[in-house]
């Protein structure tokens, strides 16, 4: 048995007893316990850090504790560059592609509509979750801690917020993405590309009021849903405008 000293930072004291939060607190453990398992069963998901220090090095997962460290353990760094420094993975994912729990549906409509690959289904189950994030490198959004700590989750988001809005906004901050907003590119309803449809194309499919009063037309090749520029369309509008006015404000204070 050993005792190291443990230090969280930032958002994830969020996932620490009261009593453990802002501050250096005792964890005992046993012989050959890596940094991964003291971090985990003090409740903080694996794929919440970015980096981690044992006594002023940084160590990877696998390091094994020993009598004494000292451990300080980060979230995902967006002020500054930690590059220079050794990560807790192999590699970033470049391309961010979601798939999300069934408790997120409304934010995996609204990150299709912000541009963004998401996969949703309430019939996916946690196993089949991880295998679509592993075999096709997409990180996983939850509500659920228990998920991100499996060991084959490489990449993982724990939303915190509870409204739909508020999520998106909290997605597109943590993980940077406001500069990769590609809006109105993706079916909401099954992910796939958009294409450019004139009236002549789908005017056919169209209520007499909506081909009258638009010109400008998207369709969907995997479930032939239209899309055109109604109140659903400016209201969506508005609300990618507030979350990016809000991320604006946040960067300017």
């Amino acid at each position: 048995m050993g005792v190291a000293r443990l230090r969280f930072y930032e958002e994830l004291n969020d996932f620490l007893a009261p009593a453990r939060r802002k501050r250096e607190f005792d964890y005992e453990f046993a012989r050959a316990a890596t940094v991964k398992n003291a971090i985990e069963a003090v409740g903080v998901p694996h794929t919440e850090v970015e980096l981690i220090l044992v006594d002023g090095h940084s160590v990877d997962f696998s390091y094994r504790l020993r009598d004494g460290d000292r451990v300080s353990v980060y979230p995902v760094f967006e002020a500054f560059d930690v590059a220079p420094l050794v990560r807790v993975r192999e590699r970033p994912l470049r391309n961010l592609r979601f798939v999300a729990d069934a408790h997120l549906g409304a934010l995996a409509r609204l990150l299709r509509m912000a541009g963004f690959d998401t996969l949703h289904d309430n019939a996916y189950s946690d196993e089949t979750i991880r295998r679509i994030a592993a075999t096709e490198s997409r990180v996983i959004l939850t509500r659920d801690r228990a998920l991100l700590k499996c060991r084959d989750v490489t990449h993982g988001c724990y939303v915190r917020a509870l409204k739909p809005p508020a999520q998106l906004a909290e997605v597109v901050e943590r993980l940077q993405l406001a500069s990769s907003m590609a809006p109105f590119t993706l079916c909401l309803h099954c992910n796939l590309p958009l294409a450019e449809a004139g009236k002549d194309e789908v005017g056919h499919r169209l209520p007499e009021t909506v081909a009258q009063a638009y010109a400008h037309f998207k369709t969907c090749a995997g479930c032939r849903r239209i899309y055109w520029e109604g109140s659903h369309w400016r209201r969506m509008r508005e609300l990618l405008a507030r979350v990016a006015a809000k991320l604006e404000s946040c960067a300017t204070n």
